[in-house]
């Protein structure tokens, strides 16, 4: 498949109309018609709706249009770092993080790290651990820092010295933020709103010695962020990890660990077998030597 007819399928789908394609594209109308038509053919479905002044995507078409801006980006990639294979002290990491302490963590290396490498730039990804993980299967990033567990099978990887306290992020003027920690029984008659991830959620539920169809989940979420203002505002409780609330601080709500402690380690996690150019490598070498010298 012609990366150029990929681009071609990307402009009409943005522009949607022929014409204005055409003139981003600066190529001829019939040309255009003829390389998307063989586009069609080469998949075998239907990716456009052509109307009379309008083209919109069938439901191929738009999951194509995704695929299609996800193999152009792993392309523009794969180039650049092939651009810069050569160079001991450049190229591109690719680093995705979960939302905890060890973005502080990552900073901190990264602060070092270009220091001894300036040449080196970054492309960074905030998601959370299935986000992190889609990626690194995908090639889309380099490496992932993850909450453990990781799949062993799956990945090669190397424990990072930070860890996390798992609790309920509340309003600060709640009752049950002054006693400093909240028992797991105090949990299950509160409106609760939990991490995304099916996993996440199942551990928990173990913890407060239930099944998570009989606790009162009103929402889920795949990053803080997404539901601050729903406990700024009393809708429900929020289980997660210390360091979600704790890198960006909000004076009206307050964390309150569990009691007895729920404790996470971290990971630098990579694909097993992946050829990474020079400038991964050495990240991940310095993280070895310099991060976790036990490793």
């Amino acid at each position: 498949m012609d990366i150029r007819v990929l681009k071609y399928f990307l402009a009409v789908a943005r522009e949607g109309n022929i014409t204005r394609a055409t003139e981003v594209l600066h190529v001829t109308q019939p040309t255009l018609s003829r390389q998307l038509m063989d586009l069609e053919k080469e998949v075998g479905v239907r990716l456009l709706i052509r109307g009379k002044r309008q083209i919109t995507l069938t439901d191929a078409g738009v999951l194509f249009q995704q695929r299609a801006k996800e193999m152009i980006l792993l392309l523009e990639k794969t180039e650049r770092d092939l651009a810069k294979l050569e160079d001991l002290v450049g190229g591109v990491v690719a680093i995705g993080c979960v939302e905890t302490v060890a973005a502080r963590m990552l900073a901190d290396a990264l602060i070092q790290f270009s220091g001894e490498h300036p040449m080196v730039q970054y492309e960074l990804y905030n998601a959370d651990g299935d986000d992190v993980r889609e990626k690194l299967d995908r090639g889309d990033i380099d490496i992932g820092i993850l909450l453990e567990p990781v799949e062993a099978a799956k990945y090669d990887y190397i424990r990072l010295p930070c860890t996390e306290r798992w609790g309920v992020l509340m309003q600060r003027d709640d009752p049950k933020a002054q006693a400093g920690s909240v028992g797991m029984a105090d949990i299950l008659p509160l409106p609760l709103i939990l991490p995304r991830r099916r996993i996440v959620q199942e551990e928990i539920s173990s913890w407060l010695g239930v099944e998570s169809e009989n606790l009162k989940i009103i929402a889920s979420h795949n990053l803080l962020t997404n539901v601050i203002s729903l406990v700024e505002r009393g809708l429900g409780y929020v289980i997660c990890v210390e360091g979600a609330h704790s890198i960006r601080p909000n004076e009206m709500l307050v964390f309150v660990p569990f009691a007895p402690e729920r404790i996470t380690g971290h990971v630098l996690a990579w694909k097993k077998n992946r050829v990474f150019p020079s400038a991964t490598s050495c990240f991940i070498q310095f993280m070895r030597e310099r991060i976790v010298p036990d490793s």
